[in-house]
This record gives structure tokens, C-alpha cells and sequence, in this order.
């Protein structure tokens, strides 16, 4: 059959093209016309023929041309074919066009699932990424797959660009346009670029080996992508800035607490030991009915004394401050077992001097949390409190063997509103704190912070100038 079509083919090719030109633009025309029994005619096998079919299937997928479209397109094709060969090779002629229909089919749906699962792929890596760098690194990856591209970047510009980068560009290897790829070392290395706005934040662009102008099927993901990797991004930014507002909101209630433990000391508290020592002068000459009082009185002043100096140190800890932070965990063991039978048992395996301030007070106000919680809530008999430092880390572990909390707790949940106040001040240094108990069996706290917080990546994205995220 393929022989007898062959001397036919340029003139049925254009009739054919002629009759396509009525429903569909040329670069769809080119795609059915390499999926007609003309074409299969100048190949020299009939594998070769359903390869090409497929190739141009997925092409027409992406022009948005349906398998319905494109079986009506060559059941016009039969109709200039049959007079030619007057109802010879029926057999034949179905068995070619059933395999070609299932071909363009397969490819159709291919295209179509490929760009779900590029969709699924950017949803998962919002999911799943660490940080702004991974999520974009994810997203680049994913693109560059799903377009088949040789490399891909995304730059991320918050300055002035040219112009003509706002809009979406095609480029080939030596136009002028060419020297718009950001990155150099991807520039002059590929056939064909795309280059693509995200909106004032960036571009992404891509290279492929061969040119290869996008496709509406393929402008539509890298548009839609194109937005979710912009959404990404603010959403990094509002939480970098709602990080910092924290950080300072944090910085400001510790430079309060210390104003007003101060002041307490220095305004309460002395008249608070001047009046003891008033107290204690006239208990001295006073008549013994009256000494009786005045021994009470200065009793309540003693007590009171006592009270302002625990409020004070949990105001802010002027020892760890004035020692370090082995003493004032020493300190407050110690104050810990005034207040409760439990045994204490304090290990500190790591080198405090080089503990940066607001790491040692993060440790400290967990630890301090923790036993106050084992001495209201836990009946524990033994406390086990650990910190030690490795691999650029510091690790505080408390154990108790008390009650545990009662129930289970959830992923992510704490059972007070001490210890979700204090994850809140260890993810603000890039650490971690896990709560884990269960009832009967005890509770165990593990916080984990960065020796170094200045080391912490933002998870953002620079304020000024650019930042490139680059897959090839």
C-alpha cells in the first residue's frame, strides 16, 4: 500500500494541506501532515512512522489540538486517497490508521499527564522543601524536566533589569537578544532559550538543544508555574520579615525584663531591706508585748525579700549574665531543690564561654521551665538535665520519671504555653524543641540550637541585588 501511495504523495500532500489550512494554523498543519499515510510513505519502516506520530502528537497535544480534531483532519485525508487507489488495501489502510490513532492518543494523554504530574511535583516541593533554596531549586528541576530543557535558572532580582525582560521571550543562539541570559555560563551554550518574568521578583529561563519555540500548551504551565513560584517566594519573605519582627519583639521583652528586675532591685528591694532593718531596730528597744508584732512584721519583710529576689532572677537571670552559663544552671538546681524532693542530676558536657548570649538565655529559660514544671505538675522523683555540644550544636535534654502529660500528644504539639513560647525563641535561632511523653512514663525535652545562630541561613532572599538558583 505504501508503495502505492508513494508517487502519489506530494499531490495528496497539497490537497491536504490546503483542506488543513481551513481549521488549523501551519504549525499544526506541519504535525498532521507528518501523521499522514503520505508521510509513512517516504519512511523506510513503519516504526520509524509511529515515532514520528508520537513526536508530533505530543506537539499537537500542546497546541491544544484534541485526538477527536485530528481523527477528523485524516478521515479527510482518506476521503482524497480513496479515487487514488480505488478501494484497494482496505485491510491495510485500517491497520495504519488504527495504529496512528493510538499513537497521537498516547501521546496526547502523555503530555497531559506529564504536565499533572509537573503541577503534583511543584505542589509536593512546597511541601517538602527545607528553605526558599530548596523550594526553588525543587521547582527549577521540575520545570526544566517537564520542557524537556537542556539546563534551567531562576534569578531572583529585586533591582532594575531591562525591559525587555518583562515580558516572555524566545531567543536563538546568536541574536542580539542572546546576551539577556542572566547566568554567562549558560549564555552561548544552547541552541534556543526561554526566558520568562516572574513578575518584579525574577525571571526563569531555560536552554534547549535544538530550537524549540514554546508551544500554548507549554506557555500555559510555564505561566502557571510561573506564578507559584512567585507566591512562593512572598510567602518566604513575609515569613523572613514576621521572623524578624519576632526577633525584635523578643530582643525588646528582654531589654524590659531587665529594666524592670533592675528597678526592683534597685527601688523595691532596698526598701524592702531597709524596712527589715527597720523592723529589726525596733524589735530591739520596743516593750515585749509590742516585739511580738514587730518579729512578725519583719518576718513578712524577710519572706517578701525572698519573693522579689526569685521574681527578679526570673525576670532575668543577672547570673547567668554575670557568670556564664554552667553557674547559673548550678544556681537554679539549686533553687529547684528548695522546692522539691526530687533528685537532680546536672551534667554539662560543653564548653559555655564559646555559647553565644542568646543561645545560653534560650537554654537556661527552657531548663528553668522544665523544672518548673516537674516540681508543680510531674510527682517525679528523679530529674536528669544534660546539655551537651557537638557537631557546631548545643543540646539541652531534661528527663523526668514523674506522671508524663496525660493523653498522647500530637505531631507539633506542646502541653504548656512556657514550652511553646520557648520553641518559638529556638526556631527564631534555627533550633528545634521536642517534647515527648507519655502518661505514667515521664517526660523528656530535647532542645537543639545552632552554637553559632549568625550561621543560621534566612530562608529568604537577599534584600537587594540578585540571587541565582540554578539546575542544569
Amino acid at each position: 500500500m505504501l508503495r502505492a501511495i508513494r508517487p502519489l504523495a506530494d499531490g495528496l500532500d497539497r490537497r491536504f494541506r490546503a483542506a488543513l489550512r481551513r481549521g488549523f494554523d501551519d504549525t499544526a498543519c506541519r504535525a498532521i501532515l507528518a501523521s499522514a499515510p503520505t508521510a509513512a510513505a517516504r519512511l523506510r519502516s513503519l516504526p520509524q512512522f509511529l515515532e514520528q506520530v508520537e513526536y508530533n502528537g505530543r506537539r499537537l497535544a500542546k497546541l491544544n489540538v484534541s485526538p477527536a480534531g485530528v481523527s477528523e483532519a485524516l478521515d479527510g485525508f482518506d476521503s482524497l486517497l480513496a479515487p487514488s487507489i480505488v478501494g484497494r488495501f482496505e485491510p491495510a489502510r485500517e491497520q495504519l490508521r488504527l495504529a496512528t490513532l493510538f499513537a497521537l492518543n498516547q501521546a496526547f494523554y502523555g503530555v497531559r499527564e506529564a504536565e499533572t504530574q509537573a503541577f503534583f511535583g511543584l505542589y509536593r516541593a512546597e511541601t517538602e522543601a527545607k528553605d526558599l533554596e530548596d523550594l526553588l531549586r525543587r521547582f527549577v528541576r521540575i520545570l526544566t524536566n517537564a520542557f524537556r530543557a537542556r539546563a534551567g535558572r531562576l534569578i531572583l532580582q529585586d533591582g532594575a533589569r531591562d525591559r525587555r525582560l518583562s515580558r516572555a521571550l524566545y531567543i536563538e543562539r546568536g541574536e542580539p537578544n542572546e546576551r539577556l541570559i542572566a547566568d554567562p555560563a549558560m549564555r552561548g551554550r544552547h541552541a534556543s532559550y526561554w526566558s520568562y518574568p516572574l513578575r518584579k521578583t525574577g525571571l526563569i529561563q531555560f536552554g534547549f538543544a535544538a530550537p524549540y519555540p514554546w508551544l500554548p500548551r507549554e506557555l500555559t504551565l510555564l505561566d502557571a508555574a510561573a506564578g507559584r513560584c512567585v507566591e512562593a517566594i512572598e510567602r518566604s519573605r513575609l515569613r523572613r520579615e514576621v521572623r524578624r519582627l519576632e526577633t525584635e519583639s523578643r530582643h525588646a521583652e528582654r531589654e524590659e525584663r531587665r529594666r524592670i528586675g533592675r528597678e526592683l532591685h534597685d527601688e523595691a528591694g532596698q526598701s524592702l531591706l531597709l524596712l527589715r532593718l527597720k523592723l529589726e531596730m525596733m524589735e530591739r528597744g520596743a516593750p515585749p508585748g509590742v516585739r511580738s508584732g514587730l518579729a512578725e512584721a519583719r518576718g513578712i519583710a524577710e519572706r517578701t525579700v525572698v519573693e522579689l529576689r526569685r521574681i527578679i532572677a526570673a525576670l532575668s537571670p543577672a547570673v547567668l549574665e554575670r557568670l556564664g552559663l554552667k553557674p547559673a544552671l548550678q544556681q537554679l538546681v539549686a533553687r529547684f531543690r528548695k522546692m522539691s524532693p526530687a533528685q537532680v542530676e546536672l551534667r554539662i558536657a560543653a564548653d559555655s564561654d564559646g555559647i553565644p548570649r542568646q543561645i545560653q538565655e534560650v537554654i537556661y529559660r527552657v531548663a528553668q521551665e522544665c523544672l518548673q514544671n516537674v516540681a508543680k505538675h510531674s510527682q517525679a522523683t528523679h530529674v536528669n538535665l544534660f546539655v551537651q555540644s557537638a557537631d557546631k550544636r548545643v543540646r539541652l535534654n531534661v528527663r523526668d520519671n514523674g506522671v508524663g502529660f496525660p493523653g498522647k500528644l500530637g505531631a507539633g504539639q506542646l502541653p504548656t504555653f512556657g514550652l511553646a513560647g520557648m520553641r518559638e525563641r529556638a526556631t527564631l535561632l534555627g533550633g528545634t524543641l521536642a517534647v515527648r511523653s507519655e502518661p505514667g512514663k515521664g517526660v523528656a525535652v530535647t532542645l537543639d540550637l545552632p552554637r553559632n545562630p549568625a550561621a543560621v541561613g534566612q530562608n529568604g532572599v537577599a534584600g537587594n541585588g540578585e540571587d541565582s538558583r540554578a539546575f542544569d
